[in-house]
């Protein structure tokens, strides 16, 4: 069982993480997934589960994310998910490099295609929580990298 170790939210980005953790998208799990991974964190029990299913055309046609745990792993997850849908995987590895970006130097915008991943920015102010918002990510990444070592 998770522990609950939230982190106080003001303004605006509180809000949207708030929402986000308590009414998360794309939780659905997907029947046939071509791209699915788990990541787990053992010193907090945070969990997120990626799954993709991919369009002729190798972009992403439907996402399910599910997680386990404390406010930033569930917000993070659910707005990594609405994100995805439309991409290739090349383009969900890059926006993964700037969401890490973002999260260790606060460098991102709206135009980076960050959309409202950027919310999440204020955890850098507890670095202990930035691990929390980049589990999903982490998840989607070896998630990816799976499906291209057995797609060769």
């Amino acid at each position: 069982m998770s522990q609950q170790h939230d982190v106080p939210l003001d303004g605006l980005y509180g809000d949207l993480i708030m929402a986000h953790y308590r009414n998360p998208h794309n939780h659905t799990p997907l029947d046939e997934a071509d791209v699915e991974a788990e990541e787990f964190n053992p010193f907090c029990g945070d969990r997120a589960t990626i799954q993709l299913k991919l369009d002729p055309a190798g972009a992403v046609g439907g996402v399910s994310a599910r997680s386990e745990g404390c406010s930033i792993i569930r917000a993070s997850t659910s707005i990594l998910s609405d994100l995805l849908t439309g991409k290739s995987l090349d383009q969900v590895e890059e926006l993964g490099k700037k969401f890490r970006t973002l999260m260790q130097s606060g460098a991102g915008t709206k135009d980076d295609g960050l959309g409202d991943l950027l919310a999440l920015q204020v955890v850098r102010q507890y670095p202990v929580r930035i691990k929390c918002a980049l589990l999903p990510m982490t998840a989607l990444e070896e998630g990816i990298k799976a499906y291209r070592s057995k797609s060769r």
